[in-house]
């Protein structure tokens, strides 16, 4: 209901004060999404702007329509400049283009955050989203905490602000539990004040008509509010700190992000090792793929990072078998690097005979600039997995296509055997080499650290392996592909023949063995280097490990053994071995096939497949179940008024005597008509209460009452009910002239509760008959 008249200004300044206190500790739920100084500017101009209109709506009384106008031109005023300040002329005046772009991102924007990595900053349109719910909110906060009687219903809009920013935010957010501490203190302060005034004003009022007693009152009214508020901030800060205590150590949290579905699933293409041979061939082996300006000297260049190994081919994992290297999103802005993860570079990269999706890139990348005529569909389509360190461009790279890589490149150990493993989390091998594991037993068994161990194993293919492609007429026959069973053809063999397909695999696998984590990395390792630009050929093709060290991170080593020739291999000499003669065995019993057979689209080895709407709904029932908690902790006092009245009202309806039913039926009835705000002077008699309600009915209740409680006879179980039902007749009477918001007003109204314990609402023993 609106409040009648003018309020103060106190009122109207500290209701205000709260609102914006409210959503600026809300909106800070946004800043692990944006991380840029224009969403600050957006933030400080849509709050003083909401505020204002809200504010003006308040002071000249504006209808619903007419509050809803106002803020939809300020969203179309100040849409472009502030969420959009590349679309707007002079930087303050919003144009035709980037108002239809403000329009279609009040829509289309929320998806979009969820599908690019994070800090997103002022990226196209991505600011429009917060400007759109902290222009709306903030209006609705500041004009139900100014116009409405019952201003507690405002905290509900700031309260949305926080739920959006922490559900779109990243997964790991470790001041969220601070932050919604924080606010819960603020907004439980700004609901005990609210209830302080409204009582105060009561008392007031009342004191007009009774004016004895008044200051004593008051004053203990603001000392009960006092105490209620600390007592619920310490439950709060209680519940919340131990939520924080049992919540994981990361702060890993479930968020929208888990569950849009990604534009781009590495899993739905080929594993790029398994075309290693293919740039071998004569047709690519000659042939130019791409051109890098300023590359630095012994860097190599990433097209994919491989971390899943299934037994058959090392794939880049997805979010499906738990690999982050897997989940690729758009990269709005440049990645912060410090200066120490290595030196920074510029390297340019001109396409020709490439054709492909993954992109070559150098070191860490902190940002790329594409140019060329196709310079702003590449943009659109680049993604970027920062756990793997590639790249993708979903429309692939042709000739012609060129951009400029920004990086930094990390530092080398010079003694491998010092290193210690990192903490880096891959996927589990599902299946490894029998072979694999005797052979790099008798490798390192001599070595104490798992350094040693990972130098002595390198050092052991490099002494016992050779390289051959299989594709020269010269060269021995090498068979292509890293399964496990060409794994143990390599290891098994008196001579270790492959290539960089086969050795990386191994090596990869070796180091898991010891306890580095690893993976596998292929793309293209050229010979030149400098300033002028370095040809990179089909034979530049290559693959390399990477281990995850506890001192630099990702380490680059390459375990493919030097050139050299391969010798012959040598005969085998039978050998003839007497076998003495034996009984014949018994026929053996064949097994039933029909027990062995496996349907043939189905693979034994294959868990069952995570259903994704259960995947939806979880996350979903997740997010629902912090939006519960936080409103259940905002409505908990309403929620108190209604047990305590139910309460009540049941204790005095089950009396065990009649009279006493009947006298309990009475109270009830004066207790509905002081919450809903009847003068009732004070110790009233039950006639004087009757005739400030009006009317006949009152009278007779009143009279029966008086009868019940005074007259010698005995009151009968019959006439209880009868007072009981003229008891429900008179507050649906009262209830049907009064608005929807009176009703709910007189529901939690605290009135007709003053001057009970908590022993009487709850622990009252009935009286005997």
């Amino acid at each position: 209901m609106m409040k009648r008249g003018q309020n103060s200004t106190a009122f109207v300044a500290t209701s205000t004060t709260f609102a914006i206190l409210a959503t600026v500790i809300a909106a800070a739920a946004f800043w692990p999404i944006y991380q840029h100084q224009q969403f600050l500017i957006m933030a400080a101009v849509t709050i003083l702007a909401a505020t204002v209109i809200a504010l003006l709506g308040a002071r000249f009384r504006w209808p619903g329509p007419v509050l809803v106008v106002a803020t939809v031109l300020a969203y179309l005023l100040l849409g472009v400049p502030v969420a959009i300040p590349s679309s707007a002329l002079f930087g303050v005046l919003p144009t035709g283009e980037g108002l239809l772009e403000l329009v279609r991102a009040a829509a289309l924007g929320w998806r979009q955050i969820l599908t690019i990595a994070l800090p997103v900053g002022a990226y196209q349109s991505l600011l429009v989203p917060a400007f759109l719910i902290l222009l709306v909110t903030v209006v609705i906060a500041v004009t139900v905490a100014v116009r409405f009687e019952w201003g507690e219903f405002a905290a509900l809009a700031p309260t949305l602000v926080l739920v959006l920013g922490l559900a779109f935010g990243p997964r790991t957010a470790p001041a969220a539990v601070a932050l919604t501490l924080l606010y819960l203190v603020v907004v439980l302060g700004w609901l005990s004040w609210r209830r302080w005034y409204r009582r105060r004003e009561g008392i007031r009022a009342l004191a007009s008509s009774t004016t004895r007693g008044s200051g004593s009152l008051e004053t203990l009214a603001a000392l009960r509010t006092a105490a209620s508020a600390i007592v619920i901030s310490a439950l709060a800060v209680t519940i919340g700190g131990t939520s924080a205590a049992v919540s994981s150590p990361e702060g890993e949290r479930a968020v929208f992000r888990d569950i849009v579905e990604r534009p781009f699933d590495p899993r739905a293409h080929a594993s790029p090792l398994s075309a290693l041979r293919k740039y071998h061939q004569p047709a690519l082996a000659d042939s130019a793929m791409f051109s890098v300006t300023n590359l630095p000297e012994g860097a190599r260049i990433r097209l994919a990072t491989l971390d899943t190994y299934d037994g058959v081919v090392f794939s880049v994992g997805s979010d499906a078998v738990t690999s982050e290297s897997g989940s690729f999103t758009r990269l709005p802005t440049a990645i912060p690097r410090d200066a120490s993860t290595g030196e920074a570079a510029s390297v340019d990269v001109q396409v020709s005979g490439y054709r492909g999706i993954w992109v070559p890139t150098v070191g860490l990348l902190t940002s790329i600039e594409f140019g060329g005529s196709n310079a702003a569909g590449l943009r659109d389509s680049f993604f970027f997995n920062e756990t793997g360190r590639s790249g993708v461009v979903l429309e692939g790279l042709d000739t012609g296509d060129r951009y400029q890589l920004a990086v930094r490149l990390p530092g080398e150990p010079d003694d491998l055997s010092r290193l210690t493993p990192g903490t880096a989390a891959v996927p589990e091998a599902a299946v490894v080499p029998e072979e694999l594991t005797v052979v790099l037993d008798n490798w390192v068994r001599d070595a104490e650290s798992a350094g040693a161990r990972l130098d002595a194993m390198l050092d052991a293919l490099a002494a016992e392996g050779y390289v051959s492609h299989g594709v020269a007429d010269d060269e021995p026959f090498s068979r292509s592909g890293h399964g496990v069973d060409r794994i143990q053809e390599l290891l098994a063999e008196p001579r270790m023949i492959g290539d960089e397909e086969q050795y990386s695999v191994a090596a990869a696998l070796m180091a898991r063995a010891i306890g580095f984590p690893s993976r596998v990395v292929f793309g293209f390792a050229p010979e030149g280097s400098g300033e002028d630009a370095t040809i990179v050929r089909g034979s530049d093709v290559s693959a390399w490990i990477e281990v995850d060290t506890a001192q630099y991170g990702w380490v680059a080593i390459d375990p493919t053994p030097p050139v050299r020739e391969i010798p012959d291999e040598e005969p085998e000499e039978p050998a003839v071995v007497a076998r003495p003669q034996s009984p014949v065995p018994p026929p053996a019993v064949e097994p039933d096939p029909r027990r062995d057979q496996v349907p043939l689209e189905a693979n034994p080895d294959d868990d069952p497949a995570e259903d994704p709407l259960m995947a939806v709904l979880l996350a979903a029932l997740k997010v629902l179940a912090w939006v519960a908690g936080i409103l259940l902790i905002l409505l908990s006092p309403f929620l108190a008024v209604l047990m305590a009245k139910a309460r009540r009202r049941y204790l005095r309806h089950r009396a065990a005597s009649a009279a006493a039913r009947v006298s309990g039926g009475w109270r009830e009835f004066e207790d509905i008509v002081v919450d809903y705000g009847y003068a009732v002077p004070k110790a009233a008699t039950r006639s004087e209460v009757a005739e400030v309600v009006g009317g006949v009915q009152p009278l007779v209740l009143a009279s029966v009452a008086d009868r019940a409680v005074f007259a010698p006879e005995r009151v009968d179980d019959d006439e209880a009910r009868q007072v009981w039902l003229a008891v429900r007749d008179l507050e649906e009477g009262i209830a049907s002239s009064r608005t929807r918001w009176e009703r709910l007003k007189a529901t939690i109204s605290l009135r007709s509760l003053a001057g009970y314990s908590l022993k009487e609402l709850f622990s009252r023993e009935r009286r005997p008959t």
